[in-house]
């Protein structure tokens, strides 16, 4: 496995050092809990560190209220630590922050070892929580570009689209195929990469809830199962009427045509079109042609429903 660092392992790396760096400049007790604070906040995403930040600040706010019950009353002994958190916990998880119970933990166990609660030590413990909840939410602040290998996966996806309807349309034209399939089993891999790297763009905004790519990568998915729905179809019809070779040039005509400047409504109308030329047509002398011809009606309608579900995104088809 190739040795790298990433970004997120930097950030980290600085932050923990800057966190333990500003606390012990402050002058505060157990200064290394705020580079642990740190370590567990900064994640993969801006949202998720948020998130993170706030359930953690919540938590230990609501430790050091219930170190102050307990040890005051019952007393700096390890019965009242058992007692405290079997009641601090299920708060923690009634409340939805029952992230910070670990760290909330160590500031429970800080105030136990001091063996009093005071107002510094009060401050002390919140100036340890603020500066490590404080330098991750800085570094988190810039979250890398992911648009490079969005594209990337974009135009991928976009290559196979290509091959898997062309291929579809040769076989139609030629009733013959030397296609092994390997861009199905790629498509799917590409796909399920590319919506979790698209779901993280989206948690690196604070005012979106969706993206295009989330919405483009999402509309592909549905395009994609129609497209492995009708292989089987493609591959059922055998004999090779009028109606098979016309459909075959429609297919190529929407090969051809995935890249930016054309909408899928074009294509509809078309396809639209096209029914209506085989409604006018004679009626199928036998069994044969007639299952052929539901077939292939069939396999219209599946496309319908792939370029309906690409209609509503305005990017290429």
């Amino acid at each position: 496995m190739k040795f790298r660092i990433g970004y997120r392992t930097l950030k980290t790396a600085v932050g923990t050092g800057l966190a333990i760096f500003i606390a012990q400049l402050l002058s505060l007790d157990n200064f290394v809990s705020a580079g642990i604070l740190t370590i567990l906040c900064v994640k993969s995403s801006t949202r998720q560190s948020v998130q993170s930040a706030w359930s953690r600040l919540v938590a230990c706010m609501i430790a050091m209220g219930f170190s102050f019950i307990f040890f005051e009353l019952i007393g700096y002994n390890p019965a009242s630590i058992g007692l405290l958190l079997l009641f601090f916990i299920p708060t923690t998880v009634l409340l939805k922050v029952s992230e910070g119970i670990v760290t909330s933990s160590v500031i429970i166990l800080h105030i136990y070892s001091f063996g009093e609660v005071t107002w510094r030590i009060i401050l002390n413990e919140t100036g340890i929580i603020l500066t490590g909840i404080g330098v991750a939410l800085i570094a988190n602040l810039y979250m890398p570009s992911l648009d490079r290998q969005l594209k990337t996966y974009q135009r991928q996806i976009e290559d196979n689209f290509k091959k898997i309807l062309g291929e579809m349309a040769s076989y139609l034209q030629k009733n013959e195929s030397q296609w092994m399939g390997q861009e199905i089993t790629e498509t799917a891999n590409i796909l399920a990469k590319a919506k979790s790297l698209s779901f993280r763009d989206v948690e690196n905004h604070f005012r979106r809830t969706e993206n295009y790519y989330y919405h483009y990568f999402k509309t592909r998915e549905k395009q994609f199962e129609i497209i492995e729905r009708i292989l089987p179809v493609v591959t059922s019809i055998e004999p090779m009427v009028e109606q098979r070779h016309m459909i075959g040039a429609f297919m190529e005509e929407l090969s051809l045509s995935i890249h930016p400047g054309n909408t899928a409504k074009l294509f509809l109308l078309k396809l639209e079109s096209l029914a209506k030329e085989f409604r006018k047509m004679p009626l199928p002398q036998t069994r044969e042609e007639f299952e052929a011809r539901a077939q292939l009606y069939r396999f219209m309608k599946e496309i319908e429903q792939y370029l309906i579900a690409k209609e509503s995104l305005k990017v290429d088809i």
